[in-house]
């Protein structure tokens, strides 16, 4: 770990947006995961929400693998349980529905805590999420396709919250996680095998000097 990289990830965590997540429900193609996740990162979503009721998102290769790495990704059994969680902590969830309700998606104020809630890649959000969403927002659509990809779609409105929160300084306000959270998720990106480790040995983590060094690794290799 150079001191180098270590100052950027601590500059990019302090920019991360913990109330602004992304919900999706029932979204299971690898490109889409991709790209979902990627924009999280990119946008600085400290994590997701997902609906996968038959645990298909926990297995997916690019949730178990390096992509995580990033951005977190929190399961959900059905809509109501990711709907209840959100709300319990204040955030107001943005259904891309296209509904008699539904304003364009760059009218909404994007500085509050929000969830944008999108659905599976062919048939959209369920009813019953339409149902339990604060808001409908939509793209305007000027062709004959009906919608974007779900991945399309949700960079374009996560980038007018980035837009949004960016002129707001919210970017240049952190960090906004709390300390304690703030050390663990930069030990984890500083050091994922230690952390890995640790986890599995029900360790804390080493702390770390200012410029990122182990000041102690309770896996080194110790000789004789």
């Amino acid at each position: 770990m150079t001191p180098e990289r270590f100052e950027k990830f601590k500059r990019v965590l302090a920019r991360r947006q913990p109330d602004l997540t992304l919900l999706a429900e029932n979204v299971h193609k690898s490109h889409n995961i991709s790209a979902l996740l990627r924009t999280a990162d990119a946008v600085g979503l400290h994590s997701i929400h997902a609906v996968s009721p038959g645990g298909e998102i926990p297995r997916h290769h690019v949730v178990s693998g390096g992509t995580k790495k990033w951005v977190g990704v929190r399961v959900h059994k059905t809509i109501d349980e990711a709907a209840s969680c959100l709300k319990e902590s204040g955030h107001v969830i943005l259904a891309a529905h296209v509904s008699a309700s539904a304003r364009d998606y760059r009218t909404p104020d994007y500085t509050r805590p929000t969830a944008v809630l999108l659905g599976a890649e062919l048939d959209g959000v369920t009813q019953r999420a339409a149902e339990l969403a604060d808001e409908h927002v939509a793209v305007p659509m000027e062709g004959h396709v009906a919608s974007l990809n779900v991945s399309v779609a949700a960079a374009l409105i996560l980038y007018e919250a980035r837009r949004q929160r960016d002129v707001a300084g919210m970017y240049d306000s952190g960090p906004h996680l709390a300390d304690e959270e703030f050390r663990r998720v930069l030990f984890e990106w500083c050091y994922p095998e230690i952390a890995r480790k640790c986890q599995d040995r029900g360790l804390a983590y080493p702390e770390l000097s200012d410029d990122g060094t182990l000041l102690s690794n309770p896996f080194s290799v110790r000789r004789a």
